[in-house]
């Protein structure tokens, strides 16, 4: 496998465990002193912070974990990631990929079952955010590891009491 693949392997990674909620998962992909930051798209075109950076794996898997909504019940999300631009240099690279995320909601089935006619999946998907993941990485012990991530958001972001 390239080197390039790695390290967008590492991008999946981190999206799924985004996903499914699993901190400790994510956590595992930054190393202790990673610097991990979010910003949101400003009006004249510019990016501002949205909060405090997280430093270290172990703060993002707190984050994950005690920050992020749990998803409702048949509830969801899926990240799909592309167009990722992959530059290394020895043991440290840099990665550019844009991100779009979806909300998905399964309907409840009927307690009478389904209507006759009904076909295929049942339930919504909804796009809810869009930008670019700005990450480096750096290969330690043969694994590539992320050691500054920046979240450009395409749309402003609010975190309550921040």
């Amino acid at each position: 496998m390239s080197e390039e693949r790695r390290i967008q392997e590492v991008l999946a990674r981190y999206v799924r465990a985004t996903d499914q909620r699993a901190g400790k998962a994510q956590g595992a992909l930054f190393t202790d002193d990673a610097v991990v930051q979010s910003f949101s798209k400003t009006d004249s075109g510019g990016h501002e912070p949205v909060a405090p950076p997280l430093i270290g794996g172990a703060a993002v898997a707190y984050a994950v974990d005690h920050y992020m909504a749990p998803h409702p019940a048949g509830g969801s999300s899926h990240h799909v990631t592309a167009d990722h631009i992959i530059e290394v240099d020895g043991d440290r690279a840099h990665m550019n990929a844009q991100f779009i995320v979806f909300r998905i909601q399964a309907a409840a089935r009927p307690e009478e079952g389904w209507a006759d006619g009904a076909f295929g999946s049942q339930g919504t998907v909804q796009p809810i955010e869009s930008g670019y993941y700005d990450t480096d990485l750096r290969r330690i012990d043969g694994e590539w590891k992320i050691v500054g991530h920046r979240i450009l958001l395409d749309m402003p972001y609010v975190v309550p009491g921040v």
